[in-house]
């Protein structure tokens, strides 16, 4: 499959809830956020200074400490999230939201784990949220009770962001995380600098895949059900070690009531409302820097090329990572990171990015404005079809748009 095509897809029904009245409602709950002062400013990119940055400088950093858990009231009920470290100053919080099946242990912990991974959130507080009753040890909901739907779990997340006093948030989401972070990036777009989307289909089911899933329901146990949303067709036919490890792990830890209730609303979810700027009158899409990321062959795959088609191409990165499957975080967690540094690095976070490929050292950025940045780019696996096609990155490098740098990057698997 060919990467950064920008294909016109027909738009679907958009969400039946008036994003105005979600807004009108959670803005009220944040008023207290606007009066907080914050002083410290977003390190830009240097344009030329020695080895230690200050990103590099290790009083900047933010120990690591112990993750602490909170119950967050929120318009639509209580929210469990893991936290570590707290704010400081402009910078954003990085937040993530695990996929349906899962919680932010299993769908994350490989992926925050890895030590270079470590290395990059040492400078941010990391917030983990848990969809309701999806968290290790969550009591079962009580018989009739109405999950919250998709427009209302993205409601949710204001409180949280006004619970800690972030100033915005990069968000890292995977399959119903990565809808769910999308849908509130869309409908609060000033609280979100970035997003990394793993996974992401926009769309609706249809009646047909309505119908296939129902009876799908029927005949298979929901953690098979939930397996074949996770992994690709060739890692549940080679039953390899990581799906007979999240079989046991998704039946042990995930409370099966509240999962099945979770599985039933975001099969129920509409269209995301976005398409590409004069594609359709109106059109509405994220304004932040996006990162789409899926594996070869995943079951997701086809819903990423079309949100693909739906985003800014002058903001969006789409990473294609072959030997990934389904889950790319837990397979590939290493090169997801590296791909992840480059993706702070072109919002300005990280002015130096060390390449363990390259004996020379770290690699100089770009520099960029905070106000006017303008970026393309596809990465693109070595072992996908067009691996071997370089792929531009084009840094807009002054408020006038005049100076450019253009640089290829790909990311192998």
């Amino acid at each position: 499959m060919g990467l950064g095509l920008f294909w016109n897809f027909p738009s679907k029904t958009s969400c039946a809830v008036p994003q105005s009245l979600l807004q009108t409602m959670l803005l009220s709950r944040m008023a207290g956020m606007k009066d907080q002062q914050f002083t410290e400013e977003k390190p830009l990119l240097p344009e030329s200074r020695g080895q230690e940055t200050e990103m590099e400088n290790c009083e900047t950093f933010i120990a690591p400490g112990d993750w602490k858990e909170h119950d967050i009231e929120t318009p639509y009920g209580m929210l469990h999230v893991v936290i570590r470290g707290a704010p400081k100053g402009n910078k954003p919080a990085i937040l993530t939201y695990h996929d349906v099946g899962l919680n932010h242990k299993l769908c994350f912990n490989t992926f925050f784990h890895n030590e270079d991974m470590q290395e990059i959130t040492k400078h941010f507080v990391v917030c983990h949220v848990d969809a309701p009753g999806q968290h290790i040890g969550a009591p079962q909901m009580p018989q009739g009770y109405q999950y919250p739907t998709m427009d209302q779990l993205a409601g949710m997340l204001p409180s949280v962001v006004q619970h800690f006093g972030f100033k915005s948030i990069v968000g890292i989401g995977v399959g119903a995380g990565a809808y769910i972070l999308a849908k509130f990036a869309l409908i609060f777009p000033d609280l979100v600098e970035g997003l990394v989307l793993l996974n992401i289909d926009p769309n609706g089911k249809g009646w047909i895949d309505w119908a296939a899933t129902k009876l799908s329901g029927l005949t298979s146990a929901l953690p098979d059900t939930v397996l074949a949303h996770l992994f690709s067709q060739e890692e549940l036919m080679n039953n390899t070690e990581v799906v007979q490890s999240y079989r046991q792990q998704i039946n042990n830890t995930v409370n099966q009531f509240n999962l099945q209730l979770f599985w039933n609303m975001y099969n129920s979810r509409r269209d995301l409302e976005m398409n590409r700027s004069g594609s359709v009158l109106n059109a509405k899409t994220l304004r932040c820097p996006v990162m789409l990321v899926v594996g070869d062959n995943a079951p997701a795959e086809e819903g990423v090329v079309e949100c693909n088609s739906k985003l800014d191409p002058t903001n969006t990165t789409f990473l294609k990572m072959a030997d990934s499957g389904g889950m790319p975080q837990i397979t590939q967690p290493g090169k997801l990171t590296e791909a992840f540094k480059y993706f702070l690095q072109g919002m300005g976070y990280i002015a130096y990015i060390k390449d363990r490929r390259m004996s020379g050292g770290p690699v100089p950025s770009a520099s960029m404005t905070r106000l006017a940045r303008s970026r393309t780019a596809s990465l693109t696996s070595a072992g996908s079809v067009d691996g071997s096609r370089n792929r531009a990155c084009t840094h807009s490098d002054s408020s006038d748009g005049v100076g450019q740098v253009s640089q290829t990057m790909e990311v192998s698997c």
